[in-house]
């Protein structure tokens, strides 16, 4: 895991504190999946992936 003072991804600094306060037995199964996946999401969004992986707010549009 990264250390928090260079974490650049604003899920990683969630993760890292949430994880300061659930202890690694309350943790259930997927819990590193679920972050990595998160992770890799706000990681494209930085950097200005190309495709629309997002879902818009306005539903009329297609």
């Amino acid at each position: 895991m990264p250390d928090p003072e260079i974490a650049q991804n604003p899920v990683t600094v969630a993760r890292l504190q949430v994880e300061a306060i659930i202890p690694p037995e309350k943790r259930g199964p997927g819990w590193d999946r679920h972050w990595r996946e998160l992770e890799a999401y706000a990681d494209a969004a930085m950097e200005g992936a190309v495709g629309d992986w997002t879902v818009s707010p306005d539903r009329t549009r297609g």
